[in-house]
């Protein structure tokens, strides 16, 4: 199995994303950071400090900052629509970094797959867009942002 960030615990509320979990097949040492990849525009990234001890990890992200970055991107493509996976949805990929490697946030060690159907989050509202965590069909965690009503 390749190096991954594998997700124990994920705490949406109170307008930020807690992340916890393990570094998987990889040295923990030096400083961590949390990683967001905008999905359709790899080279808009945001980070954040993650707490590393042992091998364990915990970082939160605020879903302002998310809120933020979407809006521009629909502020700058000018369109009043999102470009992504559908209409009114960007989606960001999840990764731990030490600035050399980046490993991808997941959950692989459980013997639960399907979690995309199975582990459902709560959205957070921020600025007229929705943030919500959701594991993907290869089980990484991701963020959709989306815009319009609730889903």
């Amino acid at each position: 199995m390749k190096p991954h960030a594998e997700i124990a615990e994920v705490w949406p509320r109170d307008g930020r994303v807690r992340l916890v979990g393990h570094i998987h097949g990889h040295p923990a040492e030096g400083q961590w950071r949390l990683l967001l990849t905008r999905r359709s525009h790899a080279e808009q990234r945001l980070d954040y400090p993650a707490q590393v001890k042992g091998d364990r990890f915990e970082g939160e992200l605020p879903v302002a900052d998310l809120a933020a970055a979407t809006g521009t991107a629909e502020a700058e493509i000018g369109t009043g629509a999102l470009v992504g996976v559908g209409a009114g949805v960007e989606e960001w990929d999840i990764h731990l970094t030490d600035g050399e490697v980046e490993l991808r946030a997941g959950r692989r060690l459980d013997d639960i797959h399907g979690k995309k159907k199975i582990m459902v989050f709560p959205e957070q509202r921020v600025r007229g867009i929705g943030v919500r965590p959701y594991y993907t069909v290869k089980d990484n965690l991701s963020l959709e942002c989306r815009t319009g009503a609730s889903t």
